[in-house]
């Protein structure tokens, strides 16, 4: 009995004696480091601004303030920057990324060749909930939603993967529009340009927050038709224009439709490695939520017009199941809509 007690007296001590030492060792961790931001688009566009935006803000919610530097990798509409965090950059917790909010789920579909599993990636979580648009330039013949339905609108593809891809064929299988695709394009920086110059038509699928940021005037000036918006319901942003919700073809497309619009609720999605420790990622995750909550980061924004509406890492996680756990019969349609 003596020995037993002994042993867990002496069990008791090493606990209370190095739990803080583990402690003081998760706060000093990071100080005097530097984390890098790993960015999957060109400077100057939605998830790049975004990126920025907390790379200015994250480190003083941080023990030990690490400094931030971005670095943007572009290639494979996103796929290149993931495999870089997932695979190449250490796991140690100074490398963070993001990425297209479509690549998640283009994985457990088995849609790319990678073979990165997103449920293995230390999720921070997400800086707003997106809502996207289709529109077409003001001297297309194709005006509304019943347009697209019958008349051809050439939009512009930016990689394999890339929300700009996957989503023309989701509407064009599940909801009976025409986009048509044009690839080769670098960003959707460039794919404006083009359609301003008459190249394109228009674009299939954008984030309304990025159009508002980047391309107002656009809005204001009735240089686009807005075709159409992925939310639910009516925007009250955009009075009076459909959603392509209501225009599943049937309650099975429907199903998959919301499947694929699930992305959405990922917005900007920030990671780190798998595998990290757990002491790393809890710091992660609350530096990112205390900068979500940073009156100087949404001050910020307001002045750059991006929106902010946190999504945490264990919401990212639990919605990235769900659609793991997806029925069969919806992940086929799924599949098939997004065929090419």
């Amino acid at each position: 009995m003596f020995d037993r007690r002994s042993k867990l007296f002496a069990a008791l001590i090493f606990v209370f004696l190095t739990t803080p030492a583990l402690a003081q060792s998760t706060s000093n961790y990071y100080k005097d480091k530097q984390i890098q931001v790993i960015i999957a688009t060109n400077p100057g566009v939605g998830y790049d601004l975004y990126a920025r935006l907390l790379a200015a803000h994250m480190g003083k919610h941080i023990p030990g303030n690490p400094s931030f530097v971005s670095r943007n990798m572009v290639g494979a509409g996103g796929l290149r920057a993931a495999e870089y965090v997932y695979r190449v950059a250490p796991k140690d917790g100074l490398t963070i990324g993001t990425i297209g909010r479509g690549l998640p789920f283009e994985s457990i579909l088995g849609q790319n060749d990678q073979n990165i599993d997103p449920l293995k990636l230390s999720w921070l979580g997400s800086m707003n909930r997106e809502t996207a648009v289709a529109f077409s330039w003001h001297t297309s013949k194709v005006k509304t939603f019943e347009d697209i339905r019958t008349t051809e609108l050439l939009t512009p593809g930016t990689g394999a993967g890339a929300d700009s891809e996957i989503m023309p064929l989701a509407f064009n299988n599940l909801t009976g529009t025409k986009f048509k695709l044009v690839k080769g394009y670098k960003g959707t920086s460039e794919a404006a340009l083009a359609v301003e110059r008459g190249e394109l038509d228009g674009i299939a699928y954008w984030s309304l927050g990025s159009l508002a940021t980047l391309h107002q005037h656009w809005l204001d000036g009735k240089s686009i038709n807005v075709l159409f918006h992925t939310g639910a319901g009516a925007h009250p942003a955009l009075p009076g224009t459909p959603s392509i919700r209501d225009y599943a073809t049937n309650p099975v497309d429907l199903e998959a439709l919301d499947f694929i619009l699930a992305r959405e609720a990922l917005g900007r999605p920030f990671f780190s490695s798998p595998d990290l420790p757990a002491d790393r990622v809890a710091v992660l995750r609350s530096a990112f939520e205390a900068a979500m909550k940073d009156p100087e980061l949404i001050r910020d924004a307001n002045t750059r017009k991006l929106e902010i509406s946190l999504v945490t890492g264990s919401d990212v996680e639990a919605l990235l199941n769900r659609a793991n756990a997806a029925s069969p019969d919806t992940l086929a349609r799924v599949k098939a809509a997004l065929q090419r």
